[in-house]
C-alpha cells in the first residue's frame, strides 16, 4: 500500500520575489491557484504561468504535486520523508504548506525523475 498519493496539478507555475512592502496585483486574485507567503524581508508569489507580474526576480518551469488530502495537522514527517525522498535523487523542491495538505514543486524537467523517485519510495503519483 502506498504512503500518500500526489497529484500533479495541470499548469506550470512561476515564483516570483517583489519588495516586502511591494502592493499584490489584483490580477493574481483571478488565478484559480496561488501562492502568498510574506515576511519582513520578503513577498513571494507563486503563480501559474499564465500570470504574469512585474518582479524583482522570477523564476518559472515549476510544476507543482499536491498531496492529497487533508492531512492531519497532527501528522508528522510527511514532508521530511518526500523531501528526503527527492533529496536523494538529487531533485531540487519547493515546497508549499496550507491547512490540509502539501505542494511540492518541482522544475518540470525534473517531474519524470521525481515522479520515478517518489514511486521507488513507496508513493503513488497521479500524472
Amino acid at each position: 500500500m502506498p504512503k500518500q498519493t500526489l497529484a500533479v496539478l495541470p499548469q506550470q507555475f512561476s515564483i516570483y520575489s517583489l519588495d516586502v512592502n511591494a502592493d499584490i496585483p489584483k490580477q493574481v486574485f483571478n488565478a484559480s491557484v496561488y501562492f502568498i507567503g510574506k515576511t519582513n524581508e520578503e513577498l513571494s508569489l507563486v503563480l501559474p504561468e499564465t500570470i504574469t507580474i512585474d518582479a524583482e526576480e522570477c523564476d518559472s518551469g515549476w510544476c507543482a504535486m499536491e498531496v492529497l488530502g487533508p492531512l492531519q495537522l497532527s501528522m508528522v514527517g510527511i514532508m521530511a520523508d518526500i523531501g528526503n525522498v527527492l533529496a536523494q535523487a538529487q531533485i531540487s523542491i519547493f515546497v508549499i504548506s496550507t491547512f490540509e495538505t502539501d505542494f511540492f514543486l518541482v522544475k518540470a524537467h525534473n517531474l519524470g525523475s521525481a515522479a520515478k523517485a517518489l514511486e521507488n519510495g513507496g508513493y503513488k503519483v497521479i500524472l
